[in-house]
């Protein structure tokens, strides 16, 4: 087994998801003591069958959008090395349906977690003047696509991100997100079973031909996190399969090439 997280204490939010619990595994499985935490008791199974895989892991049924449940679970969860604020969500795909209450549900849920969680492990962080945050944002902070409020907070966190790194770099805490594109999930899967057309739909706006694999943003989260990107901090990295680089669509469609 490799050991690039040996000794350290990962905090990963939104643990039970499934990009969650590919970066339970992956940095679990490098030798790192995982603090899984979600607002879905699915998160005491994933827990289970992660000591039956050999990893070592704690779980903690917390809503991140109560800044008090995040700090009561921190308190209890030991000094965090690794903060990875994965958790997010949207139930309201336009404008039109996000009344305000709505609008600040997602920003709370969203941005607010990542920033009660932050809040929580950073003075650990400061005290022993190390420390990595990876944020998990979204293309959706980049372009407009649709679940404006949930956009809206993946746009703030990266500017969060960027205060991170500006702040907290003098006491050797980095900060960087990753803005994935579409990632396969069990909510695609779904969706194909009703649109089995969905994903070739999909992929056409994608130069890799293809979307996004849990495990394909979970390496550079741990990539990030890892020695290896010591000198890397404010950064905002698409994993997107090649969404972000431009309208592959239109090109082709301007150039009448199939490219």
């Amino acid at each position: 087994m490799s050991a690039t997280f040996a000794g350290k204490r990962v905090a990963i939010t939104g643990a039970a998801g499934g990009i969650g619990q590919t970066l339970c595994r992956l940095f679990g499985g490098e030798g790192a003591f995982i603090v899984a935490l979600d607002k879905s008791d699915k998160v005491l199974g994933l827990v289970e069958s992660l000591a039956a895989e050999g990893i070592a892991a704690k779980a903690a049924v917390v809503d991140i959008g109560s800044a008090e449940a995040v700090a009561a679970a921190f308190a209890s969860s030991g000094d965090i090395d690794i903060l990875v604020n994965n958790a997010g969500y949207s139930h309201h795909p336009t404008l039109a349906q996000t009344d305000p209450a709505a609008w600040q549900s997602e920003m709370n849920g969203n941005l607010g977690g990542a920033h009660a969680c932050a809040h929580a492990v950073l003075p650990g962080m400061v005290s022993r003047h190390s420390g990595s945050i990876v944020n998990v944002g979204s293309v959706n902070a980049l372009h407009a696509l649709g679940d404006p409020a949930y956009s809206a907070a993946k746009a703030g966190m990266i500017a969060l991100t960027k205060a991170l790194a500006m702040e907290y770099g003098r006491y050797g805490i980095r900060a960087n997100i990753v803005l994935p594109g579409t990632v396969r999930s069990p909510l695609w899967d779904e969706r194909a079973k009703k649109d089995p057309k969905v994903l070739e739909t999909l992929q056409r706006w994608y130069p890799l031909g293809r979307i996004v694999d849990p495990i394909e943003v979970a390496r550079v989260v741990a990539f990030l996190a890892s020695d290896a990107a010591s000198a890397v901090t404010g950064a905002a990295i698409p994993v997107d399969c090649g969404l972000t680089a431009g309208n592959i669509v239109m090109s082709r469609e301007l150039t009448l090439e199939d490219f």
